[in-house]
């Protein structure tokens, strides 16, 4: 009897990973070529000549202006002891939580949620209000908003008051202000996003006798998820550079009770000619913008994990 023995085929371990020769490289960068150097021009250029002006004692008149030096982190050190910087710096924090976090994206998504089912022509009219006052110009908004404010207003007209408004409550009036013109964005996007929900698993919680209120929380929103915190990134990076709605509104006042970091340092910057210092308060802005962005991007990784 012969007895035949076959070899065990080898263990496939997977194909080996193929690196890009360099001659893809060269032609995936080419096309992209003018775009990246204007990209650096444009965009890196005067973020690293920001960081240098940082460090240094540059201002608009005097001699620094001429024979500027080197400071090392003595406008940091100066910064984080200024006690006007930190109260901007608080004012900017609830101006975000207040207007973006909590008003613009809540709104957003409360009206995005009220939209569904409904007609082409109630929808169309709801975007179009809303959308409407996005696209006005931050200028504009602000008279809007003056004008609604006022002591002779239409608020305190249709109140019988006689309030200003924007005296005794400035940074009430600016965060409703930008929660009014900056709400259409959060609403675009949940709206895009809830359109493409199944709609047969909402259906199917609905027979399971699952309410509107447990559909929305465990069926609608972490089907988007991921639209929730892309849109929380966007909207709060926008509204901690926002500048000329609380400008042209408020002018940062009365005194400072509504002058948010961007105002502070467009102070320091070109009203009181410290390119230096101002400079150094917009790094830290950009640093925090930035730290921003990695948590929401953590979070959207652990959820994708999850």
């Amino acid at each position: 009897m012969t007895v035949t023995t076959t070899a065990p085929s080898p263990r496939v371990t997977g194909s080996p990973v193929r690196r890009p020769s360099r001659r893809g490289v060269l032609r995936w960068l080419v096309p992209l070529g003018p775009a990246l150097l204007l990209m650096a021009i444009f965009m890196a250029g005067p973020i690293l000549w920001n960081v240098y002006i940082a460090f240094t004692n540059e201002t608009l008149t005097g001699s620094a202006s001429v024979n500027s030096q080197f400071v090392g982190v003595a406008n940091f050190v100066r910064l984080f002891g200024d006690a006007n910087f930190l109260n901007s710096f608080a004012l900017t924090f609830v101006f975000v939580i207040g207007s973006a976090v909590i008003g613009q994206n809540t709104l957003g998504l409360i009206i995005a949620l009220l939209q569904r089912g409904r007609g082409r022509v109630t929808r169309s009219l709801v975007n179009g209000v809303v959308i409407a006052a996005w696209v006005v110009p931050e200028v504009v908004a602000a008279v809007c908003w003056f004008s609604f404010l006022a002591e002779e207003g239409t608020l305190n007209t249709v109140l019988g008051l006689s309030q200003e408004w924007l005296y005794t409550a400035p940074m009430v009036a600016v965060v409703l202000a930008n929660i009014w013109r900056g709400t259409a964005f959060s609403m675009l996007v949940y709206s895009a996003a809830l359109s493409e929900v199944p709609a047969d698993l909402v259906e199917a919680a609905a027979v399971d006798g699952a309410g509107p209120w447990r559909r929305l929380l465990h069926v609608t929103l972490p089907l988007i998820r991921r639209s929730i915190m892309a849109n929380l990134m966007l909207i709060t990076l926008q509204t901690l550079a926002s500048f000329g709605l609380i400008y042209a509104l408020t002018g940062g006042g009365p005194g400072t009770a509504s002058q948010t970091t961007p105002l502070y340092m467009y102070e320091q910057a070109f009203r009181y000619f410290e390119i230096g210092y101002g400079s150094a308060i917009a790094l830290v802005m950009l640093v925090i913008g930035a730290l921003f962005s990695l948590v929401y991007l953590r979070l959207i990784k652990v959820e994708d994990v999850a």
